[in-house]
């Protein structure tokens, strides 16, 4: 084969079918090199070679010096198939070796987004030693989309977004790998022998450093007690309960004095108000809101959300699932979308609805990325009955997101009656909807409350049946769910669209963190007040936000990757310098942590027996088999047998 090819390089083998399919005039002729393949088409007169990657076939790796030592800065670039974890990449890494060879012109067509560009960039660098070629751009795999992209590709590569993806990977892989080295190092110090890897990072660190303060807020947190009053009263055929018009009664007396003076009186009612507001429509999905309500809706994580939007978007049914846009430019057409849309029976009867409008335009949000548009589904629309479960929660989330967001308001009533008891008063809630509008599309995923009050007039005696006064408590603050926690990190600008639900997993992976309604562990506390106590820069959310806005000034071209980089190296020497002069406090206080973080953890409660010594989870020296034990052995002997595969959880409860 002649070098006279055009060579497209996709982020991974779904996106190259894809793309193949798209452009090719005839079928495409898929060939196997090793298991890895390409695609070879052809086009007017050009012949074409659309080869995958796997995502990064490149990562950056410290350049080798003896010793596990804090700081270094001597980085360069290597083939991801040379790390630990990283071999499946490999027959990609040869595929696109091979295939460069023949390419006399390069086409990058990896996703659009700062990751997509650098591994696209790096493997023209790497592999075809070019250092610069064309640039594909689109947000949907679908047909017409990419033949666009394709026939307007960018002459050159989007450098200001490479830049920008370069020196994320550059501070990221600084701050990972030193602080983990810094407290590894501190912990291995103050342990003498056996120690764990422990580690933290620019944006971890932050996280982290939030999830504990709403855990301590909630261990500070003493109760106090109030009361409420609520009035049970027949209206025709219903019982309506109406509450007291102070929501809470911070002293019994008064609740009593209340109740005293209303016993045996009737209920009248003083006022009727009504009104009516229209709700408008939601807007559309951004990374950070899907994430938030599929973990809402279905309970899916956030990385798990992602992996099936993914999923997806590589079939080519939604657009580019990583965008901070709550916007829908008219560029998509929407109508072509609803037009595609009724050729699915769950959504045909909204989608002629919104087509029969004079005017279609969306309700969308404030938030917007120069990148891409809001979530929304394509044209080529899914077939469901092929879709996992998984998808199609996710894709029908979608759809009818999209729907509604070019659908009517609700028209919603509200209705407070005031009864006086008594000379007390107290208030009726009622709400119902008059005009569905957009939440007849959105139906499944609304808890709605629909509390419809008899029409009553001003003077009309009623019965009451019964008044309850309730004994309640203030309850703490909830804790962070996975949805939450992520609009918290959107709102303080820690981490990207991208990069928060991967933040997320890893502090549940190194075991900081624990359950859905988010709980810091002792480790996760230990490490983190450890760092404030000694180090509370690495815990910095402005240091954290600086870096972020200098990446977005690279991006924008108002900064040099070498200037911020640099800038960085300065800032963190100086946070490990700190770091080392107290290396020996923040390793005891670390190992001290560690040590009854692990007794916590192994410890399922007091002893049934001897009603002293704790029962934990222990490993016979002679067999090698776990079991549960008393500490006080050999003096209480009680034990039981543990399976011995497979995770053992304590529930706190015998």
């Amino acid at each position: 084969m002649k070098s006279d090819y055009t060579v497209i390089i996709a982020e991974k083998p779904d996106s190259s079918k894809k793309i193949a399919e798209a452009l090719a005039e005839d079928r495409p002729v898929k060939k196997e090199n090793n298991s890895a393949y390409w695609f070879e088409i052809r086009r007017g007169d050009k012949k074409i070679l659309v080869v995958p990657a796997v995502g990064h076939l490149f990562v950056l790796d410290t350049i080798k010096k003896r010793g596990w030592n804090y700081p270094t800065f001597d980085v360069q670039w290597v083939p991801t198939h040379t790390k630990k974890g990283g071999e499946f990449s490999k027959k990609y890494f040869d595929n696109i070796q091979k295939i460069v060879e023949l390419g006399k012109e390069f086409i990058v067509a990896t996703d659009y987004d700062t990751e997509g560009s650098v591994i696209g960039f790096n493997i023209l660098k790497m592999l075809a030693k070019k250092n610069d070629g064309k640039r594909m751009k689109f947000s949907t795999l679908t047909k017409d989309e990419l033949i666009d992209s394709f026939e307007n590709a960018s002459s050159h590569l989007d450098f200001p977004q490479i830049e920008a993806g370069l020196t994320r990977h550059y501070l990221d892989f600084f701050w990972g790998i030193n602080l983990t080295r810094a407290l590894t190092l501190a912990m291995k110090n103050a342990a003498g022998k056996g120690f764990t890897v422990l580690s933290t990072g620019r944006v971890q660190g932050p996280t982290l450093s939030i999830l504990l303060e709403k855990e301590l807020e909630i261990r500070k947190f003493k109760p106090t007690p109030f009361w409420q009053l609520d009035l049970h009263v027949k209206i025709g055929d219903e019982e309506v309960i109406a509450s007291y018009e102070k929501d809470r009664l911070w002293k019994e007396e008064e609740a009593d004095k209340v109740v005293s003076t209303a016993r045996g009186k009737d209920a009248v009612v003083k006022d009727v108000r009504k009104k009516e507001y229209n709700q408008l429509p939601p807007v559309p999905f951004n990374t950070t809101d899907l994430q938030a309500e599929a973990y809402s809706l279905f309970r899916f994580s956030p990385t798990q959300t992602m992996a099936v939007a993914e999923s997806l978007y590589q079939a080519g049914i939604i657009s580019y699932p990583r965008s901070s846009s709550q916007k829908l430019p008219t560029s998509i057409n929407y109508q072509k979308i609803l037009r595609a849309l009724r050729n699915v029976s769950a959504y045909k009867k909204f989608a002629d609805q919104i087509l029969s409008k004079s005017e279609i335009k969306p309700n969308e949000g404030v938030r917007e990325d120069s990148a891409h548009p809001a979530i929304y589904p394509t044209s080529e629309v899914a077939d469901l009955k092929s879709l996992t479960s998984q998808q199609k929660k996710i894709y029908d989330l979608i759809v009818r997101r999209f729907l509604s967001v070019f659908s009517d308001s609700a028209l919603r009533e509200s209705v407070n009656v005031v009864l006086d008891v008594g000379g007390n008063n107290f208030v009726a809630v009622g709400k119902r909807t008059i005009e569905p509008g957009w939440t007849k599309i959105y139906e499944p995923y609304l808890d709605f409350e629909e509390q419809i009050l008899p029409e009553l007039e001003i003077g009309e005696k009623m019965n009451v049946l019964n008044m309850e006064k309730l004994n309640k408590e203030t309850q703490p603050p909830g804790r962070y769910s996975q949805g939450s926690i992520l609009k918290e990190m959107e709102k303080r600008e820690l981490g990207t669209r991208a990069t928060r639900a991967e933040i997320l997993k890893t502090l549940y992976d190194r075991g900081y963190i624990s359950g859905q309604s988010i709980k810091v562990t002792k480790l996760g506390e230990v490490v983190t007040e450890a760092l404030q106590e000694y180090s509370p820069k690495i815990l910095s959310e402005e240091l954290s936000r600086k870096f972020e806005s200098d990446m977005d000034e690279v991006s924008n071209g108002k900064m040099k990757r070498e200037e911020v980089v640099e800038g960085a190296e300065k800032t963190l020497g100086e946070i490990l310098e700190e770091f080392r002069k107290n290396e020996k406090e923040i390793g005891k206080k670390l190992f001290d942590g560690l040590v009854e973080a692990r007794r916590e953890q192994n410890t399922l409660g007091t002893c049934p027996n001897c009603k002293t010594g704790e029962l934990r989870m222990m490993f016979s020296k002679k067999s090698g088999k776990r079991f549960v034990g008393c500490s006080n052995y050999p003096k209480c002997v009680t034990g039981f047998p543990l399976p011995q595969l497979g995770f053992i959880i304590p529930l706190g409860k015998l």
